[in-house]
Order: structure tokens, then C-alpha cells, then sequence
């Protein structure tokens, strides 16, 4: 069969004005890229945040918490339950235990089977909030660290159930710093308003330094674990230290989640340093927000990141801003640090990893 001399122009046009594919994503391709957020909580019983992701392109893994500002334990876990069977493929879940009673003979029992508890309702991996060397405290009142080997029974367990860790340890550096010192206004907020997470307001309790000893030694005492540093693994402050951390521990990952601000600062100072810090260390990196949708409560105190009242907006404006950091090159005024920030404009295998590919992979998601 031959063409028609008529069609070999049109054809030939075709393939010239087709090109090569571009390098970086657009704004116009935030919905139609398939992206997870690896770090939010539901705590309310409603449609709004499956609505909203569904309209933006994402799924979501929602982090059960041991947080005295979030609902109790048991009602994340039916709240998460309902909402991953309404939706298996979109709404994904990691469970908790609770610290009461750490140290006390049943509690081990008592934690192992929380957990799995979570697993036989489908959660995907196990959350340790920064209760845990900030907060809680065992049975004979003594304050409790992660490294305390008294966790390697629920630890060895998680590992052998085959599912991963994430652990939020310590705070941003800025809580250990004056207000004035501190580089992004939303932890200004955040730590103006709980006084009692706000260390340096309490020079008697553990330092920055060490907290971040004791997570270093609990994922070296654990290394078939796999761990995710949740906020950047409490190193928001210095794309340095954070690839330290990554290149000592191979079986460790780390979200964004509640830290963009953060690196903003970092790139509006050194923007080739950051860019090349995701490149290099793309497959290490989970993007997470930390949105949280809880019941209203007019007298709840400010959360980081700060709520508005109109939760779905508030989602989506914050995934199409740091979409618009983290894909594009384009510049947008950041609240949180008074200044512009221009994108990063990362490759679009890289944006693939963080976005989707990573925590898929990392939490052994199906479908």
C-alpha cells in the first residue's frame, strides 16, 4: 500500500511539530500526573478529603497518631478503616499504639496487638510520634527514648510482619531557637501556640542533638527496619545533614511532609544545592504535606500547617503550591518565609519518584 503524495507533507509535519518530549512537568499537568501524599491525617468522618483528592490526582496514606489534639486512638482507627475500604486503591493508612502503661508487663501485648490490629484492617506501615523522647514517660516515670530496648519485641514484630516504620522524632531545629532566630514564620506559630513542644522554653528537657542521636542509634540498632524519617527526618534545616543521614542508613526514607518552607529557605540561598540534593537522592524521598482534616473546633489551637476552615481548599492550594516548587521553575510568594521562592523544576522521572513511585514501592502498595 502506498501513501498519497498529498499525505507525505502532512505526515512529515506531524512528526516534526511533535518534537521530543519536554524535560520538566507544567501547572497544567498537576492533575493528570498520578502523586500520592505520603503524610496526611483524616480525622474526620467525611468525604471532603477523598473528594478533593480524587479531583487533584492523589492517594493518600493517613498516619494514625498518639497526639492528645487528635481524636482518640480508637476513632482515627475506625475513621481510617471506613475510609480505606470505601476506597482501597485511593486511601491507604498506617496504625499506632498507645504509650499508656510503656514498661508495665502487658504493655508489649498490649502494642503487638494493636498493630495488628491496623493490619488485619489493611494499614501499611507503623507510626512513632515524638512523644517518644519529648513526652512520654514508663511506668516508673522515667522519660522513655526510642533506642530504649524495651521497644524490639513490637519492633521485630512490625519487621517481620513486613511493613515499614515511620517515626517522627524530635522537632525542627527552630524549636530549639528563639523566636526571633527561627527561619519560617509557620513554626513561629506552631510553637507560640504549644508552649509545652516548644523547647527552647525548656532548656531542662532532651536537646536537638540528642534526640537526633537516639534516632540515629535506634535505625542502626534496627537495620532490616525500614524506616521513614517523617519531616524530613527532623534535618529540614540543612539538605547537607539530611544526605548524611540518607548515605549512613540505606534502609531509611524520609517525607516532606510540613517542611517545604524549609528547604524554600535553603534554595532561595543555594538553589543549584537543593536542586541537585533531589536529583541525587530521588529515590529516598516521599512527598508528604502533613494537611490534617479534624472536626472544627473553634478552640483548637494552631496546627503546622495552619488551618483555614475550608479544608479542601486549603489541600488543594497547598499541592498546587509546592507543586508548582517542586515541578516547575516558576516563582510564588511564600507566607511562611516573607519572600519569593522559585521552583526547583525537577526532571520529570524525578517528580514520578517522589510523587508516586517511592511510596509506592516503599510501602508495598497494590492496585
Amino acid at each position: 500500500m502506498r501513501l498519497s503524495t498529498t499525505l507525505l507533507p502532512l505526515a512529515a509535519l506531524a512528526l516534526v511539530g511533535a518534537g521530543p518530549a519536554p524535560s520538566t512537568y507544567g501547572e497544567a499537568d498537576f492533575t493528570r500526573v498520578a502523586k500520592l501524599d505520603a503524610h496526611v491525617h483524616a480525622n474526620r468522618d467525611a468525604p471532603d478529603f477523598l473528594s478533593v483528592a480524587r479531583k487533584d490526582g492523589f492517594e493518600l496514606l493517613s498516619i494514625n497518631v498518639d497526639y492528645p489534639d487528635f481524636p482518640p486512638l480508637a476513632v482515627q482507627a475506625r475513621i481510617a478503616y471506613k475510609m480505606h475500604a470505601a476506597d482501597p486503591k485511593r486511601f491507604h493508612f498506617a496504625t499506632t499504639f498507645s504509650m499508656d502503661g510503656f514498661g508495665g508487663k502487658n504493655w508489649t501485648a498490649q502494642a503487638t496487638r494493636a498493630v495488628d490490629d491496623g493490619f488485619a484492617h489493611g494499614a501499611v506501615a507503623v507510626k512513632v510520634w515524638k512523644n517518644i523522647g519529648m513526652i512520654a514517660k514508663d511506668t516508673a516515670g522515667k522519660r522513655v527514648f526510642l533506642d530504649d530496648p524495651r521497644f524490639d519485641p513490637v519492633m521485630a514484630h512490625i519487621q517481620a510482619r513486613g511493613h515499614p516504620l515511620i517515626a517522627h522524632q524530635g522537632e525542627p531545629k527552630n524549636c530549639w531557637l528563639p523566636l526571633d532566630q527561627m527561619t519560617t514564620d509557620n513554626d513561629r506559630t506552631y510553637f507560640s501556640e504549644h508552649p509545652e513542644y516548644y523547647m527552647y522554653r525548656h532548656p531542662e528537657e532532651p536537646s536537638y542533638e540528642q534526640l537526633m542521636a537516639v534516632r540515629d542509634r535506634f535505625v542502626a540498632r534496627h537495620p532490616k527496619l525500614a524506616f521513614d524519617g517523617a519531616h524530613m527526618a527532623s534535618l529540614e534545616w540543612s539538605v547537607d545533614e539530611l544526605a548524611k543521614f540518607l548515605d549512613t542508613y540505606p534502609n531509611a526514607m524520609v517525607d516532606l511532609a510540613a517542611r517545604m518552607s524549609q528547604v524554600q529557605v535553603q534554595s532561595n540561598a543555594n538553589r543549584a544545592k537543593v536542586r541537585d540534593f533531589f536529583i541525587k537522592y530521588q529515590d529516598r524521598l516521599m512527598y508528604g504535606t502533613d494537611l490534617t482534616d479534624s472536626p472544627l473546633d473553634p478552640n483548637a489551637r494552631a496546627q503546622n500547617p495552619p488551618t483555614t476552615g475550608n479544608f479542601t481548599k486549603e489541600a488543594d492550594d497547598m499541592w498546587r503550591s509546592d507543586w508548582r516548587y517542586l515541578a516547575t521553575p516558576l516563582s510564588q510568594p511564600i507566607a511562611a518565609i516573607k519572600a519569593d521562592a522559585p521552583g526547583l523544576a525537577l526532571p520529570r522521572a524525578v517528580i514520578d519518584k517522589i510523587y508516586y513511585t517511592n511510596a509506592r514501592r516503599f510501602f508495598h502498595l497494590k492496585g
